[in-house]
């Protein structure tokens, strides 16, 4: 504030006996503001002004000049030095206005930034007799430009850089590799299951998993290394300055992973409770390479890469080589194909007979088959996985379900064919869908099929996901009269508990236990205890993948009363399974 003395003045710019007014409206203001006579020594300041500067400074001392601080920087951090400062070039008339940014740090050591304006004072004779100075904090708004800056290139969970900076720095990585012949390398990270952690332990512990491996993963690498999320749970490490020669940088590059998954297996304490989190990682070198020119080269091969090393049993780390490139362009290929099958209707049921213990036709599994234009007739081993990841499957399961229940409509006409009955196999991904039970109940009520003669198959580690949701769905679609088998039944994780909820009407036991069940004493053991829990429970038996007489009659001894398999039948086009029907 203004000292309450009248004796100080600024000739013709301050009138003896008016300080009390001038002090009034500079403490009004919402800046600091203070004046300054000819020599550049402070006579007046308000509040704000020793806010700003953090102590109130001493009037006319060449000490507390120019701006009251013991220290004065530019906004880049240089010191400023008072010889060199604004009011030397005001005093010798060579401006009239001043303005800049600058940094005060107060006596406690904090700082604060403001934007600072002068105005030189002139009498009525036109000399110069001192200046006003305004100071305005602007501390928070050049911290949260900071923070959008910081924000705009980072991620705001982890601080780690994100996706947009990675790919820069790789860009300059890349970039440096070729004019140089030293390589680098790209680690891309995965965590392994980390989804089910979210969804049992809730996303708070999730998010505070990801910092503590986002701290580690930093802790692992050199300074000049780079580490960043990349998004959700995946992480990527660009190490530069490896050996030129491609061994052995393969085997610094590897060395540094082996370090990274072996820090992650340690275990994680959060929210007070003990998490463990395996990583998966994939391994992609660069450097001087015609064939690898683009960020997106490197990356997508390292992807790649990673996801070699999940397939190879996760908690592992596998370097790129071009056969996972051969095998990703041919799946791209493939499921480019399949979409076009999809929409030219290629994909078409073919019928596996089952038959009762009497050897009459009893219905038949419906197994898809792709009748592709060049390459003939392929199986499901093929391009099911690839439906899966792609999506696919939900158009070709409502498609499999729309041919079984047109097929059972136009059976239903024929007294050779009314009482045959078609199951067909349901993936994880069509029964979780949210609208799975409306799109059966559709089919059915569109085409006319008698619900009482569709068998809908799943397996047991679907059933594991949302036990509650498939009770659910289970139940109101055996309302309606559809009936469930549990396939390959003893290879999954079923409890008995589950048994019980579900509304089942069948099991059908995995061709992996009957191959044997002649030979090997155990697996008799397993079968005949599987016929008798579902006697027990009131269910059919369907044994699969009965290739002998001798194993069905093994098979029909111990209770079981319905067969699939070579020794009936293979998997059958529809007219070939009608006349098979039509047989006496």
């Amino acid at each position: 504030m203004l000292p309450d003395s009248d004796g100080i003045t600024i000739p013709g710019v301050v009138p003896p006996g008016g300080i009390g007014v001038v002090n009034a409206l500079l403490d009004a203001l919402p800046t600091g503001a203070y004046l300054c006579d000819t020599d550049g020594l402070i006579v007046y300041y308000n509040r704000q002004a020793v806010a700003l500067w953090g102590r109130a400074p001493k009037l006319r001392d060449p000490g507390d000049r120019f701006c009251g601080a013991s220290r004065l920087y530019h906004s880049d951090g240089t010191p400023i030095q008072h010889d060199t400062c604004w009011m030397a070039l005001a005093l010798r008339d060579r401006t009239e206005y001043w303005g800049k940014e600058l940094v005060i740090e107060q006596p406690g050591g904090q700082r604060r930034t403001v934007l600072a304006h002068a105005n030189v004072i002139r009498d009525e004779h036109a000399r110069v007799v001192g200046a006003v100075n305004v100071l305005v904090d602007i501390t928070e708004r050049k911290q949260a430009e900071a923070d959008i800056e910081f924000f705009t290139l980072h991620d705001p969970l982890t601080r780690l850089p994100n996706r947009l900076l990675l790919l820069d720095r790789l860009h300059h990585a890349m970039a440096a590799c070729a004019r140089r012949p030293q390589k680098g390398a790209v680690l891309f990270l995965d965590l392994d299951n980390f989804k089910t952690i979210n969804d049992t332990a809730g996303h708070f512990v999730g998010d505070q998993l990801l910092r503590q491996v986002g701290s580690r993963l930093a802790d692992s690498v050199r300074e000049g290394d780079t580490v960043g999320r990349f998004g959700g749970d995946e992480f990527v490490i660009i190490l530069e300055g490896l050996s030129e020669k491609p061994h052995e940088a393969a085997l610094q590059a590897e060395k540094v992973g082996e370090k990274i998954l072996a820090t992650l297996k340690r275990p994680f304490r959060v929210a007070g409770h003990t998490h463990h989190s395996t990583a998966s990682m994939g391994i992609m070198l660069f450097g001087k390479n015609p064939r690898i020119k683009t960020v997106d080269d490197v990356m997508k091969r390292a992807d790649l890469a990673m996801y070699q090393a999940k397939a190879q049993g996760r908690n592992t780390l596998c370097l790129f080589d071009p056969d996972m490139q051969a095998t990703a362009n041919a799946r791209v290929e493939l499921e480019a194909a399949m979409r076009i099958g999809l929409q030219r209707r290629e994909f078409r049921p073919y019928f596996q007979p089952q038959v009762d213990a009497e050897g009459r036709l009893k219905g038949a599994e419906a197994l898809m088959r792709w009748h592709h234009p060049q390459r003939g007739l392929i199986l499901p081993a093929e391009f099911i996985p690839v439906a899966e990841d792609a999506g696919l499957i939900i158009p070709m399961g409502r498609l499999m379900l729309e041919a079984i229940c047109t097929q059972l409509a136009s059976w239903s006409k024929h007294p050779d064919t009314a009482h045959l009955t078609l199951a067909v196999n349901v993936s994880a991904r069509e029964f979780h869908h949210r609208d799975f039970v409306k799109q059966v109940l559709d089919v059915i009520r569109t085409t006319g099929a008698n619900p009482e003669r569709i068998t809908l198959e799943l397996t047991e580690s679907m059933l594991l996901t949302d036990v509650q949701d498939t009770v659910n769905k289970m139940a109101v679609l055996r309302l309606e009269g559809v009936n469930f088998s549990l396939d390959d039944f003893g290879t999954g994780y079923s409890s008995l508990n589950y048994l019980k909820r579900l509304p089942l009407s069948e099991l059908k036991i995995a061709q992996s236990f009957i191959d044997d069940v002649l030979t090997d004493s155990s697996n008799g053991a397993i079968v005949r205890s599987m016929i008798t829990l579902a006697q027990n429970l009131g269910l059919g038996v369907t044994a699969e993948g009965v290739e002998t007489k001798a194993v069905r009659d093994y098979l029909q001894i111990n209770g079981c009363s319905v067969f699939q398999g070579y020794l009936f039948a293979p998997a059958l086009p529809i007219d070939e399974l009608e006349i098979l029907a039509r047989q006496p």
